[in-house]
């Protein structure tokens, strides 16, 4: 990949003050102190909005900088309220290439939760990359506990709850499988302020994940077999399948399904009993 060019400092100063221009500062949540002899904000403003210095921005619009980050470029396309398209502008007069593509969380879709809820004997749920809960059905819960709540994180009680090792009898191998999946997932969404700080939690907090994420461990989390120790249910070996959404939303639909007949036989007691059902032979 050629390395970015050298800023084009005449368009970029003349954008970067066309822009300023526009904005206004009560869009930006500034309060209006006195009268401006020139419409718009303020390059002190926009730095403050982007937390950069003024002198930095100053050289920015200057195009006195050299090659601007892409992080930063983004903090300044954000202060000015830029769109999408003129974003994109930005990078490629200020750095020569186009921006990395933005992550826009979205909901799981309709017609996937009514795929959720159309499996009602099969512990289903939705994750995006950060391992948040989007979704999920009501054998879900029945497995897995109310821990599998829409808006929970599953990766955090995996290695800070110490109950999550005695559910968990291969913990070992499932926690190491989401350490690689999560660097996977962070050279996907390399700026998503999300996932960076849930990793920096997670290596300051458990020396089992700080050991595994310096070591370099990358890896895709797609099937497997494993054994939980459910609290009513007691052992069940069951298998787990990770099923990419081919949307662009970077979501997985993971789904549990019994090893053997025993397994089978505990996962319809447990999900038929939180269901109120009735198994009918």
């Amino acid at each position: 990949m050629p390395a970015p060019r050298a800023t084009n400092r005449p368009e970029l100063s003349a954008f970067l003050r066309a822009m300023r221009a526009r904005v206004h500062p009560e869009d930006v949540g500034l309060p209006e102190m006195s009268r401006r002899r020139t419409p718009g904000l303020r390059r002190q403003e926009v730095a403050q909005l982007a937390a950069v210095s003024i002198d930095w921005y100053i050289r920015l619009e200057q195009g006195r900088v050299g090659v601007p980050g892409t992080a930063v470029l983004d903090a300044v396309a954000q202060a000015l309220k830029l769109s999408e398209a003129e974003r994109h502008h930005l990078h490629l007069i200020a750095r020569g290439e186009a921006p990395p593509s933005r992550h826009v969380p979205a909901p799981a879709s309709e017609s996937l939760q009514m795929l959720l809820h159309s499996m009602p004997t099969t512990p289903a749920w939705i994750l995006d990359f950060r391992f948040d809960v989007l979704a999920h059905n009501a054998a879900a819960v029945a497995v897995l506990g109310t821990g599998i709540a829409v808006g929970a994180n599953t990766a955090e009680p995996l290695f800070l709850n110490p109950g999550a090792r005695d559910f968990q009898l291969d913990w070992t191998r499932i926690a190491r499988e989401h350490v690689g999946n999560l660097r996977a997932n962070l050279a996907r969404h390399p700026d998503d302020p999300r996932l960076k700080a849930l990793i920096s939690d997670l290596r300051r907090s458990s020396t089992d994940f700080a050991a595994w994420w310096d070591d370099q461990t990358v890896q895709e989390r797609t099937n497997g077999t494993k054994r939980v120790l459910h609290p009513i249910a007691g052992v069940m070996t069951v298998r787990y399948d990770v099923l990419a959404v081919q949307d662009g939303s970077d979501q997985r639909l993971s789904v549990i399904t019994p090893a053997d007949s025993a397994a089978e036989n505990a996962l319809r007691s447990l999900i038929f009993q939180e269901r109120g059902l009735r198994a009918v032979n």
